[in-house]
């Protein structure tokens, strides 16, 4: 599986580089000077996959420019310092370039799955929210017919269960849910950051209707957030396995311009940090994805660092979970 993996998009790594520290040692390596062109049979670790695809974005009547995430994401990684020793490996980049986003999607789960078969930390750059239906199915390949609890956690301001006439960024999880209990998938979804000014009644009713837990934007203020910090901590105990999901634009425009949709409120990043921490100490988390950056409407990379800085925290948390 993962020669496949390997043989279906070549790696550069010309988008990788950055400020060199002396003495070049352990102490003082950066992303750009650690990460590897994912080899054949290499041993596990943090395994990064593009995902440069706004066709979903297009088809929801978003902003586009979401395709050039994952080159953002690069650079602004490059220079994040290297904290434990984790194997990382850029797996390439799977890309929508011919509108047919059904095929992308497919060939992003095919390359996810064996990331997770040859035991890597997948994380996936994105794209838009589209992503994460190509998240989940590359989960459920994985899985096969096995039977874990799994938990989609969805830090975003939108529900992204739309009923449409076509698959686009607003449907993923809805067709997560459907394909899961077509498959008798044991899945949860988990929301936080839920906006009442972006998403219809509709919606509300339609996650009320599939049992989809979540929480408003306005329920995640510092005051609250012991609270919701316990709360979380108890509904991962129920669960087996996490894919983790990371919508920018969840973020305060002010901390996120950059973004498909920006958001009015938004989740802070003093709440959405530790809510991030608790997952990834739970050893439970299996793959993470970044969506909606959009980096012509980005101010000074500003929304591209901080998606890094996600996803630098999450990772090295994650891998120390899992005993690395």
């Amino acid at each position: 599986m993962q020669d496949a993996v390997s043989a279906a998009h070549p790696v550069s790594l010309e988008g990788w580089g950055g400020r060199v520290d002396l003495p070049e040692d352990a102490s003082t390596r950066r992303w750009h000077q650690w990460v590897r062109a994912l080899p054949v049979d290499a041993a596990p670790g943090v395994a990064l996959l593009g995902f440069a695809c706004d066709e979903g974005v297009r088809r929801n009547h978003g902003r586009v420019g979401a395709a050039e995430g994952p080159a953002a994401l690069r650079r602004m990684l490059s220079n994040l310092p290297v904290l434990d020793e984790a194997p990382l490996y850029d797996a390439g980049t799977i890309a929508c370039t011919d509108g047919d986003l059904e095929a992308a999607q497919a060939r992003y789960a095919q390359a996810l799955a064996g990331l997770l078969e040859a035991g890597h930390l997948p994380v996936g750059l994105g794209g838009g929210h589209e992503i994460a239906y190509a998240s989940y199915l590359g989960l459920a390949q994985f899985l096969g017919t096995r039977r874990p609890r799994v938990a989609i956690v969805n830090l975003d301001a939108h529900f992204d269960l739309r009923r449409q006439a076509q698959a686009s960024s607003g449907t993923p999880f809805l067709q997560a849910i459907e394909h899961a209990r077509a498959n008798g998938l044991p899945l949860e979804y988990w929301v936080y950051g839920i906006s009442a000014a972006s998403n219809t009644r509709a919606l509300f009713e339609t996650a009320d209707a599939l049992g989809v837990h979540y929480v408003r934007d306005d329920e995640l203020g510092l005051l609250a957030l012991p609270q919701r910090l316990t709360e979380l901590q108890a509904k991962l105990a129920g669960v087996d396995a996490v894919y983790l999901t990371l919508d920018i634009d969840a973020l305060p425009q002010a901390v996120a311009p950059g973004v498909s949709a920006p958001a009015a409120r938004g989740v802070s990043l003093e709440v959405a940090e530790p809510l991030l921490d608790v997952i990834a100490a739970s050893g439970k988390l299996r793959l993470l994805d970044v969506a909606e950056l959009c980096p012509r409407l980005d101010r000074d990379d500003a929304t591209a660092r901080v998606a890094a800085r996600l996803i630098h925290r999450v990772t090295h948390a994650a891998w120390r979970a899992r005993g690395g």
